[in-house]
């Protein structure tokens, strides 16, 4: 089966699914694992970030999204030339990559037969049901089973640790730093499982802007910078442009940042990593460390 990924989180399924040889393409966004570095990028970002700030940024692409221009494009010749038929994508935000309408648009023009496959989760469950529907789909129903077992065990043995716990640190975690926005979706529910309380965020709703009062007022015991698509030094350089801005200014509590495109952008297997990275932040008497400085730090 030739498979085109248009998420790096599908794109992390098939490979760890061990159908890696049956991807033709990917987007320009996967980086994950690296053995799929030489396959052709079928999209492209509309919009250069390369010298924007974070508030540019959020207006650039609120502007794209409102006025229906798009954020992204496909490759459309490109595409028909690897002839997939399984193309794999999302319904869940047009930020995060291409819009579901234009791909429906796009396969429209391809020669031969293609089978969509849209996907929309909004809990840790729903990102291991993805799993399950992709393994079904493409024969491998049976990795599939194997690969969520293990993530079942995994977030049982997190479970299990913190059972004792009487009362749990309010957490508040950010996925964008100008204007400040939650984490949304899994995200709340990830810092339940991992032994905190959601400062703002809700389970399986979206990320919502705040303000730095907002914030202020959350009461939260600790910050999680968790920012859309950056890795944790990216995260850290946006940090340091922003740290003598009110709320950094007056935030009494501990501040951490993660490698927030890893383990808590996108709804993939290394979901699973972003509950542990959690636990050991929230919880560190319960969790020694073991993840790497790559993967969490504390920066207050």
């Amino acid at each position: 089966m030739r498979i085109c990924s248009l998420l790096p989180s599908t794109t992390e399924i098939i490979c760890a699914l061990g159908l890696s040889d049956s991807l033709v393409g990917i987007t320009h966004e996967c980086d994950y694992p690296s053995s799929i570095a030489a396959l052709p990028a079928v999209t492209k970002s509309l919009i250069d970030h390369s010298n924007s700030s974070s508030r540019e940024i959020n207006t650039h692409i609120s502007e794209a999204v409102h006025s229906g221009s798009g954020i992204y494009a496909i490759d459309n010749q490109l595409l028909d030339s690897l002839k997939p038929e399984l193309i794999l994508t999302q319904e869940l935000c047009e930020v995060c990559a291409v819009a579901y309408s234009d791909v429906e648009q796009c396969v429209s023009t391809l020669t031969g037969e293609q089978t969509i496959l849209s996907f929309e989760p909004s809990s840790v469950e729903d990102i291991l049901d993805t799993i399950i529907h992709i393994g079904k789909y493409t024969g491998c129903e049976s990795a599939a089973q194997t690969l969520v077992g293990q993530a079942h065990e995994r977030i049982t043995l997190v479970q299990e640790r913190i059972t004792p716990i009487t009362s749990k640190p309010r957490v508040l975690a950010l996925e964008w730093l100008d204007p400040l926005f939650t984490g949304g979706h899994w995200v709340p529910e990830m810092i339940e499982m991992a032994g905190g309380t959601s400062a703002l965020g809700h389970v399986s709703k979206p990320s919502e802007e705040i303000t730095y009062q907002n914030a202020l007022d959350s009461q939260s015991d600790l910050i999680i910078l968790m920012i859309c698509g950056y890795d944790l030094e990216q995260t850290l350089t946006e940090f340091m442009k922003l740290k003598d801005t009110p709320l950094w200014r007056d935030y009494p509590g501990s501040v951490y940042v993660v490698n927030g495109s890893a383990y808590f952008s996108r709804p993939g297997p290394r979901i699973i990593d972003g509950i542990e990275i959690l636990s050991e932040i929230i919880n560190p008497s319960l969790f020694p460390r073991q993840k790497s400085k790559s993967d969490w730090r504390q920066i207050r």
